[in-house]
């Protein structure tokens, strides 16, 4: 049982993630979550709720974060040190470059570019069809939405989450805890725990 993969949630994004996975045999077999769920698409053990502390890690110890949410995936990881150790999952259509480099426990979706000295942290999410160009540093806990464009030498907060077809100019530093809207086209620098829309993107006061 030690070899399997588990999935912490099991809805919405945990179902790309369990696709994902398929195709890249690294089959998942069960789930965590509060209860069992009378809904289940992938007819998927249910291990239990990973906050139970009767869990048994011993058994189960390889996971994937289902959860697109930033900080829920944070506050989960921060709960489990040292109890579940956490696997990358990547859809075998994405193009990664051997000199990148990718932190535990982060999910690369399909259709997915990252380019030559990238640099990505912790449980992240690269959503389909998203570039990340050279030498671009995203720190953990990062959820990057489709299509969306990451220009060379980019550098993401903690925490951030880029909406779906945005666009980051090169060389941009975006803060932690930023939202950038879909569509957005950045063009200027983003302090912290700002929300961002627009193009040219503009804080939302």
């Amino acid at each position: 049982m030690s070899d399997n993969i588990g999935i912490i949630g099991y809805s919405g994004h945990a179902f790309v993630v369990i696709e994902a996975a398929k195709e890249s045999h690294m089959p998942i077999f069960g789930y965590c979550e509060i209860k069992e769920q009378e809904f289940n698409p992938y007819d998927l053990e249910y291990l239990g709720n990973e906050k139970d502390l009767n869990f048994p890690w011993s058994k189960y110890r390889k996971f994937i974060l289902g959860i697109g949410d930033n900080r829920i995936r944070k506050d989960i990881v921060s709960n489990l040190t040292g109890k579940a150790q956490f696997v990358n999952i990547y859809h075998p259509s994405a193009q990664i470059s051997n000199t990148a480099r990718l932190g535990e426990g982060t999910f690369i979706n399909a259709m997915v570019s990252i380019n030559a000295l990238a640099n990505i942290g912790r449980h992240c999410i690269i959503n389909t069809g998203s570039i990340v160009e050279h030498e671009c540093v995203i720190a953990d806990y990062v959820h990057i939405g489709p299509g969306a464009v990451l220009a060379g030498n980019v550098s993401v907060g903690t925490g951030t989450f880029i909406g779906a077809n945005s666009t980051i100019k090169q060389g941009i530093k975006i803060g932690e805890n930023v939202i950038i809207g879909a569509g957005a086209v950045v063009i200027r620098d983003i302090p912290d725990s700002v929300t961002v829309v627009g193009n040219p993107s503009k804080i939302l006061k």
